[in-house]
């Protein structure tokens, strides 16, 4: 497969690594991430600014109609500096489950102050049982009057913390695990009976904890059609898969070029370690594996808009598992290979190799994918 990228894909590509190199330094980094929301306004407004968060939204809705591979560009830029701005949870999630469901009031309000960089929105899907599976829902929202009664439990809820709205998929009909009777809501992250408990993740994001008891909604609050959200939630959930594999395929490139520069330099035996012939090919590995990530990478952002939704889901899939065992493989080895040092939070290789383990787990883990994939075949 030949790819390359367009001349205005490559301007996007070069604007995003100025910002990362002048603006996101590692240090800027560490800092944000102890503050009380865990990223910075000032760089969400910038984002805002420059185009960004308006990119993957059709122009039908005000955004710049960006596709797969310009989300993919912008998600690998971000990966290579560990950005924690809640871009994946209220633009990637949230975003495209609003522009593709939600009513005309939703979008022309919402979704338009969303981009402008002010609002922000999360969606809240995860439940203890569900193993990954997106039909398994517990949640419910029953009929009251002119509306529904919300009641149930969303776990892990990535950006919840600072999210002023949450979109929820919950059960109107049907079993626990059936595909068709689960409708997602528009829920504001302040109405009665939403209580969150925050908390700071392993990778340096915020996520919630989040109860729903007796929580009101209207008619007007549903997204989409009732009974028919799944398929909204999926295709959501396949964007954010595609966006966290080019998102780790950036870490993964740090990861290994960083632990090359280390071994031309650090010293042993009287000679950098780089000589040694068993980590020159550890190395070569590592090297291996990062290439094959972004082969599939490119394969799943070429296959998302192509209209075949067999042959997408076995690439979003695909990718999934390769992300997975190679993330694992190149952060364990970038840690080992700088020793000591790489264990300490003072060096960048440790919090690279974090956001690759969670985003191993996301959206489903190497196991699920590789079931998933041998059964979309």
């Amino acid at each position: 497969m030949e790819f390359s990228l367009s001349e205005e894909q490559t301007l996007l590509q070069d604007s995003v690594q100025r910002y990362i190199q002048n603006s996101y330094s590692f240090e800027e980094r560490q800092r944000l991430i102890i503050t009380e929301e865990g990223f910075s306004r000032e760089n969400w407004k910038s984002f805002a600014d420059l185009g960004w968060l308006a990119l993957p939204f059709s122009e039908d809705v005000g955004g710049l109609g960006g596709t797969a591979v310009e989300t993919m560009i912008l998600m690998e830029e971000f990966g290579k500096g560990l950005v924690v701005e809640p871009y994946l949870s209220s633009i990637i999630l949230a975003g495209s489950i609003i522009e593709e469901g939600g009513s005309e009031h939703i979008k022309t309000s919402v979704l338009t102050d969303m981009m402008a960089g002010g609002t922000l929105a999360a969606l809240a899907f995860v439940e203890p049982q569900a193993r990954f599976n997106l039909a398994d829902v517990n949640t419910s929202a029953s009929e009251f009057e002119n509306g529904y009664r919300l009641n149930g439990f969303k776990g892990v809820v990535i950006g919840g913390p600072t999210a002023n709205h949450l979109i929820v998929p919950a059960r109107t009909s049907g079993e626990q695990r059936d595909k068709s009777g689960i409708t997602l809501f528009f829920v504001d992250a302040m109405a009665n009976g939403v209580t969150r408990r925050n908390y700071p993740t392993i990778d340096g994001h915020q996520a919630s904890e989040i109860d729903f008891e007796d929580v009101m909604l209207s008619s007007d609050d549903v997204i989409g059609e009732i009974g028919s959200g799944f398929s909204l939630l999926e295709s959501a959930i396949d964007k954010g898969i595609l966006a966290v594999g080019a998102e780790a395929v950036g870490a993964m490139e740090v990861l290994y070029k960083t632990t090359v520069d280390y071994c031309k330099t650090r010293e042993q035996f009287g000679q950098p370690i780089g000589k040694f012939q068993v980590l020159q090919h550890r190395m070569v590995d590592m090297f291996m594996e990062y290439e094959q990530s972004k082969s599939l990478l490119y394969m799943a952002a070429m296959q998302m808009n192509s209209g075949k939704e067999t042959e997408k889901r076995k690439a979003i899939s695909a990718l999934k598992v390769q992300i997975g065992k190679s993330g694992r493989f190149v952060g364990q080895n970038a840690i080992q290979l700088h020793g000591g040092m790489g264990m300490t939070d003072e060096l960048k290789v440790g919090h690279y190799f974090k956001r690759l383990t969670a985003i191993e787990t996301l959206f489903g883990n190497v196991d699920h994918h590789l079931k998933k994939y041998a059964t979309e075949a």
